[in-house]
């Protein structure tokens, strides 16, 4: 299994307009600084507490990536230092990440993960809920949050046609939000290691990938 052969094999083929997050969840860190060497700078973790730790062990200029589904009482051990929180989920989860990044006189970019999938047991908002949120008066008084793009996941299957369909409509909304609302999106991310050719195709600037780099799942 070799990182550095599997990082450049992704790069040549991912086009320049997309970031790479190296999915680094379970994985030691000799692993994630095999990866560093190559040159990879972002990295993404789905567990609050294997985040913190990477992170005071792991050189500083890492741009560390909240990945998983974050419970609002977990977000004041990262908020003093995450890079991109994936997926933000809730109103509830958007008003504490901006009451912690306050504390921490920081803004913390976000991205709203979007339900695209046929599977319930995805995290996200629908498209009207989206809406509904950045219309929200609260919401527009955040002052310490940036919302900088969406984020979704396929559903699990076989069929490219149901995955590239999903990652469409997700593409779709996102093209409608930035000529609807002052949001300044700049970041789609959709794709994982089984889809992220698809979701290239279908639009994505930001894809998140793990086992193709580091192997399959400790």
């Amino acid at each position: 299994m070799n990182i550095t052969q599997n990082i450049q094999k992704i790069k040549t083929f991912i086009p320049e307009n997309v970031t790479l997050v190296a999915v680094s969840k379970t994985k030691p860190n000799t692993a994630i600084l095999e990866a560093y060497q190559t040159g990879q700078r972002i990295f993404g973790e789905n567990k609050v507490q294997e985040l913190t730790e990477k992170h005071e062990s792991l050189p500083k200029d890492i741009e560390w990536h909240m990945i998983g589904h974050l419970q609002s009482n977990k977000v004041k051990y990262i908020a003093p230092f995450v890079s991109l929180i994936h997926g933000v989920d809730s109103f509830k989860l958007l008003k504490e990440i901006n009451k912690r990044a306050l504390q921490n006189e920081r803004t913390i970019n976000c991205l709203l993960q979007v339900h695209i999938a046929e599977e319930e047991t995805k995290f996200g908002f629908d498209e009207k809920e989206i809406i509904e949120l950045i219309d929200n008066t609260e919401f527009k008084a955040f002052k310490n949050i940036k919302i900088v793009g969406l984020m979704g996941m396929a559903t699990y299957t076989n069929d490219d046609n149901q995955v590239r369909k999903e990652f469409k409509t997700l593409k779709n909304l996102f093209d409608n939000l930035k000529t609807l609302s002052t949001l300044q999106l700049t970041i789609l991310s959709m794709g994982m290691s089984g889809d992220y050719q698809l979701a290239i195709e279908e639009g994505s600037t930001m894809i998140r990938v793990g086992s193709s780099i580091f192997g399959e799942r400790n």
